[in-house]
């Protein structure tokens, strides 16, 4: 029987790995552990799909080591001693073990010692957070390394060069792949390049061939193969951005029943990702001071449905989406660094008063940095009227506040109450 697209298509050596450019590209840890031959056990965490078993298979391939698999939930202490049965007879071997996370104390104790001498090189891997899940006896003898999610680029790349690929891969089947097939091919499964290689192949092997002798793959025949529905069948990608569009607006309107409407439209077609980012966007930007409590919410439901994933990520996003829908609004934050940033970009911020320049060094005196600063936890209240912007923006103000929520009107009030107690005069000379 024929093993499975992803499983034929894994890299054989460090070029062949896609993506996670931060551990194996030009000079990075990884690539110079293989480039001298001086490996260290490692623990690779990171969502499903995204190359950690890659990765060893490429480590193994380009340093010519012996590479074995295990699983530290369902393979066995006997199975961890015939590998360092084969370690101790033939010199160093790699070892991938699977969901490291779930290593039972047994095996640690036994696997403690091998690590220590070196015989055998784990590379653990596991989707949960190793300085939470995983022992301190085995972190202090491993280097973790986070991997990231693949970008989109890198997930068309290896789908590209699985269809070009005629040993491996399905280079011998001349498959012609629609645009449209692609971009949910590779945004159908958060990331998980493991399903996408394999719900590729499905596809190509379930579809007859032309008369011309190619099969061609569709945008239908994708969404049967992945079982999940494109945002639209648009081939410009315009209703894509239509729905995040519309998503953001109706929580912006306080619509929740439009707002869940289009997060289910999202996650149908594998979004979470994006539905995630925005989500978080609209927290800040949609309702800001009015609620920061609900912003909190929101990133605390992001880190839990990222932790779970889909299908049940829809949970705490649904209740984070309803929050910010009947939450009251403000933009006043981003409208304060907007005008902020116009006056750095029109060259008006480049000075800084004296006073507030760093003094910790030799000299700083001598220049009137520092000099005259007041500090305020001297003074009652811990606040002294001073001038902190720069003289040609002495008068201006950026944060206008909006007073559509409470927490927002309690900023209004202290701002009022300061503004009440200052004097601003412009610098002498100014």
């Amino acid at each position: 029987m024929q093993k499975p697209l992803a499983y034929r298509m894994r890299p054989t050596n460090i070029d062949e790995v896609v993506g996670q450019q931060h551990l194996v590209g030009p000079n990075k840890i990884i690539r110079r552990m293989v480039n001298v031959k001086m490996l260290s056990s490692m623990i690779l965490y990171g969502p499903p799909g995204i190359g950690k078993t890659s990765i060893a298979s490429a480590i193994a391939g380009s340093t010519k080591y012996a590479f074995r698999m295990l699983n530290a939930a369902t393979d066995s202490k006997k199975d961890l001693q015939i590998v360092a049965e084969e370690a101790k007879m033939s010199g160093t071997v790699v070892l991938m073990l699977d969901e490291i996370h779930r290593l039972d104390k047994t095996k640690q104790d036994f696997l403690l010692p091998l690590l220590e001498r070196g015989s055998i090189i784990l590379i653990g891997a596991t989707t949960e957070n190793p300085y939470i899940n995983i022992s301190p006896a085995i972190r202090s003898r491993v280097q973790i390394f986070e991997l990231k999610p693949l970008e989109t680029d890198d997930l068309k790349k290896a789908v590209k060069r699985a269809l070009n690929d005629e040993t491996n891969g399905l280079g011998k089947y001349n498959v012609d792949l629609d645009d449209n097939a692609l971009e949910l091919l590779v945004s159908s499964t958060n990331g998980d390049l493991r399903s996408i290689l394999n719900g590729l192949e499905l596809s190509v092997l379930s579809t007859k061939e032309n008369d011309d002798g190619a099969i061609h793959i569709d945008l239908k025949s994708i969404e049967e193969s992945v079982q999940k529905k494109a945002i639209s069948a648009d081939k410009d990608g315009d209703s894509h951005y239509d729905v995040i569009s519309a998503f953001q607006k109706s929580i912006r309107g306080s619509d929740p029943d439009a707002a869940l409407l289009y997060l289910a439209r999202l996650l149908e077609a594998g979004e979470l990702t994006t539905a995630i980012r925005r989500l978080l966007v609209c927290a800040y930007e949609d309702v800001g001071l009015a609620n920061p409590q609900a912003c909190q919410r929101a990133v605390q439901a992001a880190q839990v449905a990222q932790m779970v994933g889909l299908p049940e990520a829809r949970i705490p996003l649904a209740n984070a989406v309803i929050d910010l829908c009947l939450c009251p609004k403000s933009n006043s934050g981003m409208q304060a660094i907007d005008a902020a940033l116009e006056d750095v970009r029109n060259g008006k911020a480049s000075s800084i008063p004296d006073d507030l320049k760093d003094a910790h060094y030799s000299g700083a005196k001598k220049l009137g940095h520092g000099v005259g600063y007041k500090y305020p936890h001297d003074y009652p209240n811990a606040w002294v009227d001073q001038q902190y912007l720069p003289d040609n923006l002495v008068n201006e103000t950026f944060y206008k506040p909006n007073t559509t929520g409470k927490y927002e009107q309690a900023l209004k009030m202290r701002l009022e109450q300061l503004n009440n107690l200052k004097n601003k005069p412009k610098r002498s000379g100014h």
